[in-house]
C-alpha cells in the first residue's frame, strides 16, 4: 500500500479513537447563578462535578468516592480582569486528571450578545502530548490568570474551563462593568 496514503489514514484513526464520542449523561454540571454582579466585587460559583468518564484505572471510583468541587472567582477592574479557578478533591482518595494536551485550562469572556471578546489560550502554543496530573485527597489546585484587557461598560460572562478528559469542568460567572 502507498505510504503517502497509509500514514494520514493511521493518524486520522488515532485521532478519532482518542476523541471518541460522549453520551448525553456525560455532560458536565452547570451552575445556575444568573445574577449580575458589579465590577470590582469578587463573584464565585461553586458546583460539585462528578466524573464524566470512568476508565479502567478508575473502575473502583464513583462520584461519591471522588467528588471534585470547583470555585470560579472573577474580579473585573477598569483595565484588567483577574480569573481564579480552584479545583478541590473533596475525597480522601487521589484523583488522576487526564489532559489531551499541555493546555490544562482556559479562561474566556463573552459579551451580552454571546460574542467572545477575550480568550486566554488564543494564539498561545501548548504541547500536543497527553498530560496526567494527580490531585491528592483534600488537595486544592488553583489556576490563576490576569487579562490586561480594557472592555467597554456592559454585561459580560466569564467562562473557566478545565480541559480534563475524565473530569471536565466549565464554570460561568456573569459580571458588569460600569
Amino acid at each position: 500500500m502507498n505510504t503517502r496514503l497509509l500514514i494520514p489514514l493511521l493518524l486520522a484513526g488515532a485521532v478519532a479513537l482518542a476523541c471518541g464520542s460522549r453520551s448525553q449523561k456525560e455532560a458536565t454540571a452547570k451552575p445556575t447563578d444568573d445574577s449580575v454582579r458589579q465590577a470590582g466585587t469578587p463573584t464565585a460559583v461553586t458546583v460539585a462535578v462528578a466524573p464524566v468518564a470512568v476508565h479502567e484505572k478508575h473502575a473502583g471510583t464513583s462520584a461519591v468516592d471522588a467528588p471534585l468541587k470547583s470555585s470560579f472567582i472573577v474580579r473585573a477592574e477598569a483595565r484588567a480582569i483577574h480569573f481564579s479557578l480552584d479545583l478541590t478533591n473533596a475525597s480522601k482518595k487521589n484523583v488522576e486528571l487526564e489532559f489531551p494536551s499541555g493546555q490544562e485550562y482556559d479562561f474566556a469572556v463573552v459579551d451580552s450578545t454571546g460574542k467572545e471578546v477575550y480568550r486566554w489560550g488564543k494564539e498561545r502554543m501548548f504541547t500536543q502530548s497527553l498530560q496526567n496530573r494527580m490531585l491528592d485527597g483534600g488537595e486544592t489546585r488553583r489556576y490563576e490568570e490576569k487579562a490586561d484587557k480594557a472592555l467597554p461598560n456592559g454585561s459580560y460572562v466569564a467562562i473557566a474551563t478545565l480541559n480534563s478528559s475524565n473530569f471536565p469542568v466549565q464554570e460561568r460567572v456573569p459580571f458588569r462593568l460600569q
